[in-house]
């Protein structure tokens, strides 16, 4: 919590507002990752879901939390995300997170095939402790939209303390190999900046390239 103490008298500024939130939207550039997936039998949005999830875990700013009135840091979270079931109505999938790329995946799957085939609302943080449901991230994607901004329901905004992440529409192919979407990030501005939400692009941006996606991307390119 040494890094949190450098910056407690900007989150006891944020902490009086009585909504202390920061949601910035913005064009997210990374490694064209579809062809990657599809050569190793990966679906695409769960691939992405693993890098976006651990690079957010990889910035401290982003696992602080207000606990019992106290600022805590997390060490780890769930992986969580929304799911349209059968009745086409909201569920939500929750799993634990692993570094394993292809169990991640797994678990994954089998979280969103609960969700999708259930048609009560499940994994909504009740069954949790209070601690537990402190280990938490919101994760939304609307493929169907161009997505240019988002606003999250929120119950409370002054104790509001969980990431929240959106995303929609995948680009179309492009000539340089890149793939690119408007993603939303919304946390504590007690916590994170805009320089936090800089740096969650650029983690997320290496860690698909240090996957192999680049290199494959290149030899795609040649004749």
């Amino acid at each position: 919590m040494q890094n949190f103490e450098k910056r407690r008298d900007r989150y006891n500024a944020f902490a009086s507002f009585e909504n202390p939130l920061v949601n910035l939207s913005f064009e997210l550039e990374v490694p064209d990752f579809r062809p990657h997936c599809k050569h190793h039998g990966l679906p695409p949005f769960h691939f992405f879901l693993y890098h976006v999830l651990h690079a957010v875990q990889g910035i401290e700013n982003f696992r602080y939390r207000i606990y019992r009135g106290e600022v805590i840091e997390i060490a780890d979270f769930w992986a969580s995300y929304t799911v349209v079931n059968q009745d086409n109505n909201l569920n939500f999938a929750r799993f634990v997170m692993t570094d394993d790329l292809r169990e991640f995946i797994a678990r994954s799957l089998a979280s969103k095939q609960e969700a999708e085939t259930t048609t009560q609302l499940i994994n909504t943080a009740e069954d949790l402790s209070e601690y537990e449901q402190r280990r938490n991230i919101y994760i939304t994607c609307m493929p169907w939209l161009k997505l240019t901004s988002v606003e999250h329901p929120i119950y409370e905004h002054k104790t509001y303390d969980i990431p929240s992440l959106a995303w929609g529409r995948f680009s179309d192919p492009r000539a340089d190999g890149k793939l690119t979407m408007t993603m939303s990030v919304q946390a504590h501005h007690g916590f994170v900046d805009g320089y936090h939400v800089h740096l969650l692009a650029q983690a997320i941006a290496t860690g698909i390239a240090k996957s192999g996606v680049s290199s494959a991307n290149r030899t795609r390119a040649q004749p």
